[in-house]
């Protein structure tokens, strides 16, 4: 029997519990029979029927929660795995790196011609960015993990991301679904405000006291602390109002984690010539 035909049934019985009490009761009067031992039966069979609808509206909820963190497992564990094997063909093509400079010095006649060579060869490996996913390897929230991975490798290819990991210990009060809507929504906002060539964002994970401390950087044209004020208000957007749901995902992502007794802010700061908004959220 499947959930909803027993959440039918379950309410069919309280329905006719409640009917058929009600019924008694008034016959009851009618004929002149009802006294105060038969309300007190009525009252105490009505508090069972409340007390059990609350117990079945509670537990459904847990159900419900709990369904919610197996579908987030298995939607961001793959992406996980996925990592996981690209860091170790990254392993392999590293290895072949190594022998590639090490041997370098039979290619060359000159010790200032070998020191340019291996220079230049690191620095091109190092734009490569072939290591910029391995510290997301090292936080204890995997499905987060798999997560971020999957919109960073789903971003613009012209973006470029960097992550930095300070406590490997992820630890969160908030469920795990309500966490990465939250983080979903400023990892989204920030690679949408890009500029259209280009652009940098910068992520930073940490936890302390139980709470994760998320923030997220992205390059933007310098904005007023008016606009930047407005922000999370229901409806507010600086993109195009294209879709129906622009403007709620900050409104949203703060209301879940003022809910949990987290916090969402939001400013900018100048990186290297470059301004940038900066959302942090701690829960």
């Amino acid at each position: 029997m499947n959930k909803s035909v027993k959440k039918f049934f379950y309410r069919f019985f309280c329905f006719l519990s409640l009917a058929i009490a009600v019924y008694l009761v008034i016959d009851l009067k009618i004929s002149g029979t009802l006294d105060f031992k038969m309300i007190i039966v009525f009252i105490l069979f009505l508090a069972v029927i409340i007390w059990g609808t609350i117990d079945w509206k509670m537990s459904n909820d847990i159900i419900r929660e709990q369904e919610k963190e197996l579908k987030m497992y298995q939607l961001y564990i793959q992406p996980m795995e996925e990592l996981v094997k690209e860091i170790r063909a990254k392993q392999h093509e590293f290895d072949n790196h190594l022998n590639a400079i090490l041997n370098m010095h039979l290619t060359v006649e000159t010790y200032e011609e070998l020191v340019g060579r291996q220079s230049e060869y690191v620095k091109a490996i190092s734009r490569d960015g072939g290591n910029r996913y391995l510290p997301l390897l090292r936080i204890s929230d995997k499905v987060l993990a798999g997560f971020l991975y999957s919109k960073i490798v789903s971003s613009r290819e012209d973006i470029e991301t960097e992550i930095e990991v300070r406590s490997k210990e992820i630890i969160s009060r908030v469920s795990e679904h309500s966490l990465i809507e939250i983080v979903g929504v400023l990892v989204d906002n920030a690679y949408e405000a890009c500029p259209d060539v280009g652009g940098r964002v910068r992520m930073i994970l940490d936890s302390r006291q139980d709470h994760l401390i998320f923030q997220i950087f992205n390059q933007h044209e310098k904005i007023s602390l008016e606009q930047i004020g407005h922000f999370f208000e229901h409806g507010f957007t600086t993109k195009s109002k294209k879709r129906d749901d622009r403007g709620l995902g900050l409104y949203r992502a703060k209301l879940l984690a003022e809910k949990a007794g987290g916090e969402i802010t939001v400013g900018q700061e100048e990186i290297g010539g470059e301004n940038y908004i900066q959302f942090a959220v701690v829960i």
